[in-house]
């Protein structure tokens, strides 16, 4: 299947930042546009199907997740928008491009939703740091900003998922 987020025309803009730059930071924009809707709507899985002694706490804490990660993905469409791209969200689309594995629809209990999202929230993490490095290579500090940004909360929420699993 040929990617969906590579190679789209820009609209002109009075940025300073040269066309291929833009394209570059487009496309990346793009690719965690997909991987920020996917960890969404697999927070919302979690949040809609944990059972469980400590159901309630982790039902609203996946829904807080959630709420953060609608912030983002605002932030990163329309990021790719002001570069003079097109922001691609639609579900099809993340479910196309996204670098997360599909969650695992059997989960019932808090400590596989819990393992199933620190491990999702990791490669997220992940994917957000190169994204830093990429963007700040192409000399793009404001994009590189967003993704630090975005990187803080993400270690932050990792952290919270991780320490429901010590002596697990």
């Amino acid at each position: 299947m040929v990617s969906t987020v590579s190679k789209q025309k820009l609209y002109s803009s009075r940025i300073d930042l040269a066309t291929e730059v833009r394209e570059k930071v487009v496309e990346l924009l793009n690719k965690s546009l997909a991987a920020t809707l996917d960890l969404k709507t697999q927070v919302k899985q979690a949040h809609w199907n944990v059972k469980g002694t400590d159901f309630y706490q982790l039902h609203e804490l996946f829904d807080e997740l959630a709420g953060e990660l609608e912030e983002y993905i605002d932030m990163v469409a329309e990021r790719a928008t002001a570069l003079g791209g097109i922001a691609l969200g639609t579900a099809r689309v993340a479910a196309a491009e996204s670098i997360l594995p599909e969650y695992p629809l059997d989960a019932v209990g808090g400590i596989e939703h819990i393992t199933a999202l620190a491990d999702r929230y990791a490669a997220y993490a992940k994917h957000v740091r190169e994204a830093i490095d990429t963007t700040d290579g192409l000399g793009d500090a404001d994009t590189a900003d967003m993704y630090t940004e975005i990187s803080r909360t993400i270690d932050m929420r990792l952290w919270f998922l991780e320490a429901h699993l010590i002596n697990q």
